[in-house]
């Protein structure tokens, strides 16, 4: 394993991705927060904003966010980046031993550009040898380059202790706002469920009330109406259109599409 080989690489909780060709991310969910470096190219951020993360730049993404990435390589070069993860389970622990806490629930930006800084810079240039010699990151030596993350970050800006200490789950939201904003994303009904706040069984319960439909078929026929329009009048093709409007794959895209409308997708 090494920094040259493509592709993504993870150890422990940190991850460093090397492409050399426009590339999709497959994970849609932040499950923790994460502070990242764009060494060498952008990013493409879709939440449902559309955000570019161009290169050098450094920054954190709050926990629990719905994210499409697209990674984007410099001209005649290669896209690298290199992330960590922050588990809740450590910031707990580095909360309570260093007494420190949020203010209240985090109402800022998910997504925190951070100024340039050398240490933080200098920060993740150190993590790099680990990927060329994995078997010297033990989970102890992981645990400490991550406590040393969140005390640069706090050395940094100790407001963002707001952000990282914020325990606290999704609390109720208005589902339909919110399903009609994300429904693009391609995340299990579960994750729309915490997401806003309630159980399986409650957010199945609250959308049908709304939608007068279940989340499944709605979902479908919300990301084919789109795909349509799309399609139709703004030209685009089928391989551009599917993973945009939340299908996982081409095939069952275009079966969908022709059972709903009578005609596959290529030829409208």
């Amino acid at each position: 394993m090494s920094t040259n080989a493509f592709g993504d690489i993870t150890l422990n909780n940190l991850l460093y991705s090397c492409v050399a060709e426009k590339k999709r991310s497959n994970e849609q969910f932040v499950h923790e927060h994460t502070f990242g470096f764009m060494m060498a190219g952008e990013t493409l951020l879709y939440t449902p904003d559309t955000r570019t993360i161009p290169e050098g730049a450094i920054g954190l993404i709050r926990r629990n966010q719905l994210v499409k990435a697209v990674k984007v390589p410099p001209p005649g070069g290669m896209f690298r980046s290199i992330s960590i993860f922050l588990p809740q389970d450590l910031l707990r622990r580095y909360s309570a031993e260093n007494k420190i806490t949020a203010g209240g629930p985090y109402t800022g930006d998910p997504l925190v550009a951070l100024p340039k800084d050398a240490f933080l810079e200098a920060y993740f240039n150190s993590l790099l040898p680990y990927f060329n010699r994995p078997a010297y990151l033990s989970k102890a030596l992981s645990d400490l380059k991550t406590k040393e993350a969140i005390e640069l970050l706090l050395q940094h800006n100790y407001q963002l202790k707001d952000l990282l200490f914020d325990f606290s789950e999704p609390h109720k939201i208005d589902l339909e706002a919110f399903m009609q904003q994300n429904y693009m994303f391609n995340v299990p009904v579960s994750r729309f469920a915490q997401l806003t706040g309630r159980s399986v069984a409650g957010f199945k319960r609250d959308f049908e009330k709304i939608f007068k439909a279940p989340p499944g078929q709605w979902l479908t026929q919300k990301r084919l109406s789109e795909a349509y329009y799309l399609l139709k009048e703004k030209g685009r093709k089928p391989s551009d259109v599917y993973l945009d409007v939340g299908f996982e794959n081409l095939s069952h895209f275009s079966f969908a599409f022709k059972k709903t409308y009578g005609v596959a997708p290529s030829l409208l």
